[in-house]
């Protein structure tokens, strides 16, 4: 039998000391190991029992949740993460945070964890998705649901001064919409650990660089416009299937530097159509003060709501579509078309001729 080196069997001590400071919580159940990161580790949870107790709202949890947790001496960023969420609650499109616990081992010592709860996504992350579209992208209508989700995150999010500092597809989660019974999703993002005040500044990016704007890189300076340079390369991500760095083979950071020196913006891919073209000059421009604010972005045609129908009102004739027949289902006779009624055009919805007979 071949004997363990003495680094596998240090590598197989750490596991085990993790497995035994990983206890339940004092009104929830620990569940397996979901994602493992720089920050800690994500867990399932459950609730012990579905009762309110001497905190009230805090104990009143989903049936699933995750947690992320880390030792006390290595939970900065968790913490961090857990004053920012509590201070810009209330918005369906950042993760919800259910409250924060310190558990001990099950064995006592001094292993004390910090434990952040949170919305389990069940639909995992929008980095996730991107990968099973194998360098194809989403489609279109798909890009520009999630993209109005996260614009609405960024808007709260600025609104309280922060700025996340870290938007990818791998911190935005999906989590299932509760409006319909589709199995839908709903963009929220996630992970504040690296998130600052606006006009905080700490000397240094903070971040992805494949993600990060030119401020950010060049001169270590990250404001709201910041996070739409993200959001950019975010969606054109979602649309091509491919990160900033996939579009330019063999990029590296050095490469980002002298790239954002000598180019006025961004190249975007042709097969990109016009008005995602144009939101994304508007979230790439290399320049902070020309990227529009989140606010002004959800007003761009490529993530505004498409507006329902309006029945049409009409005294004489009947509503005739051109491609359907009657707007009641019926198909117009073959006398329609060869009558001498005058024909009126009136002026069409989106996508539709819509023709009234005036016999």
């Amino acid at each position: 039998m071949k004997r363990k080196s003495e680094q596998e069997e240090f590598e197989e001590f750490e596991e085990e000391k993790k497995q035994r400071i990983w206890s339940h919580g004092e009104h929830w159940l620990r569940g397996e190991m979901v994602g493992e990161g720089s920050s800690g580790s994500v867990f399932l949870a459950t609730p012990k029992n579905p009762r309110r107790g001497e905190f009230g709202s805090m104990l009143n949890f989903p049936g699933l949740m995750a947690v992320k947790s880390a030792e006390v001496s290595d939970s900065e960023s968790i913490q961090h993460e857990a004053e920012v969420l509590l201070d810009i609650k209330g918005c369906p499109f950042v993760i919800e945070s259910f409250g924060e616990e310190i558990t001990t081992s099950e064995e006592g010592g001094d292993h004390m964890v910090y434990n952040l709860l949170l919305e389990f996504a069940s639909g995992g992350t929008l980095g996730d998705l991107i990968e099973k579209s194998n360098g194809h992208g989403l489609p279109e209508a798909e890009v520009r649901r999630y993209t109005r989700s996260i614009l609405e995150g960024i808007k709260h999010i600025h609104k309280f001064d922060y700025v996340h500092c870290d938007l990818k597809p791998e911190n935005i989660l999906l989590v299932p919409n509760p409006a319909t019974s589709t199995g839908s999703f709903v963009a929220k993002i996630s992970d504040f650990g690296l998130a600052k005040k606006t006009k905080e500044n700490y000397g240094q990016w903070r971040g992805t660089p494949t993600y990060l704007s030119p401020e950010a890189l060049n001169d270590s300076e990250q404001e709201p416009p910041s996070d739409i340079w993200s959001l950019g390369c975010v969606v054109l991500e979602m649309l091509t299937g491919k990160s900033f760095s996939d579009l330019k083979p063999g990029c590296e950071l050095e490469d980002f530097h002298y790239m954002f020196d000598h180019v006025c913006t961004p190249k975007i891919p042709a097969e990109v159509s016009g008005v995602a073209r144009d939101f994304l000059k508007s979230c790439l421009a290399m320049r902070s003060c020309e990227r529009l604010t989140a606010e002004k972005l959800l007003l761009h045609p490529f993530v505004v709501r498409p507006k329902p129908l309006k029945a049409a009102r009409h005294t004489k004739g009947k509503v005739v579509c051109s491609s359907s027949g009657y707007a009641d289902g019926s198909k117009p006779s073959a006398d329609c078309h060869a009558s001498s009624a005058i024909i009126r055009r009136i002026p069409p919805p989106p996508g539709f001729e819509i023709l009234a007979a005036l016999v």
